[in-house]
């Protein structure tokens, strides 16, 4: 599991299998190489193409002296880059991925769109969908649902770990069927008043609710 003190890469665009990857180390190198903390296997990217240094004022990314290079937000990295949270990284011009950072949820990007997609600021306890913010923000039961939905995203959600997240001092009196239903019908309806038609909160019947996409 992800620690949730620790900012995060993306893949935005590039064939590899994984999607995202924690920078919870002291140092993580970015290359072809097998051992590499973050493979990209392309023969555009050297054997140790980067570096990216946890510090106590967050991370700093360096160029390995690549063949192709590194690019953060369309220019070419020539000296050590502070990065901080929205940037994009290329690898040789064939991966894009973005920084996240610890304080920030993974927004939830839609392949094959130009859309920025759903953002959570954990910090503002503000919502966005394509950078467009939700005005009145979220109640704190709605924001905590679908921070717990972003969080894990891959997987269902079941009601228990619901009311654990939502109210978690009503645990032992019990939250109804009806209080949950409530509320995940609240939540869509405030994330339908930026993006109609769409459900990004989907109900597995008999299991719980995980996060859909976009219309």
């Amino acid at each position: 599991m992800l620690s949730r003190d620790a900012a995060m890469l993306i893949l935005r665009e590039g064939d590899v299998v994984q999607r995202h990857w924690g920078l919870d180390r002291p140092e993580t190198i970015i290359g072809r190489q097998e051992d590499s903390d973050i493979v990209l296997d392309n023969r555009q990217i050297s054997r140790q193409h980067a570096r990216i240094v946890r510090d106590r004022d967050g991370y700093v990314l360096m160029d390995l002296h690549s063949k192709n290079g590194t690019f953060v937000n369309g220019e070419p990295l020539t000296a050590e880059c502070r990065l901080t949270d929205g940037d994009e990284i290329q690898f040789a011009l064939v991966f894009r991925l973005g920084f996240v950072d610890a304080g920030a949820t993974v927004p939830l990007y839609f392949e094959g769109s130009s859309r920025k997609g759903l953002r959570l600021d954990k910090e503002t306890r503000m919502v966005y969908i394509d950078e467009r913010p939700l005005d009145p923000p979220l109640s704190p039961a709605q924001f905590r649902l679908l921070e717990l939905l972003l969080d894990h995203r891959d997987r269902v959600i079941e009601r228990d770990e619901v009311v654990r997240a939502v109210w978690p001092d009503a645990v032992e009196e019990g939250i109804s069927e009806q209080a949950i239903d409530a509320l995940v019908r609240r939540l869509r309806e405030r994330l339908a008043e930026l993006d109609p038609g769409s459900q990004y909160v989907v109900t597995v019947r008999g299991h719980g609710f995980r996060l859909g996409q976009p219309a």
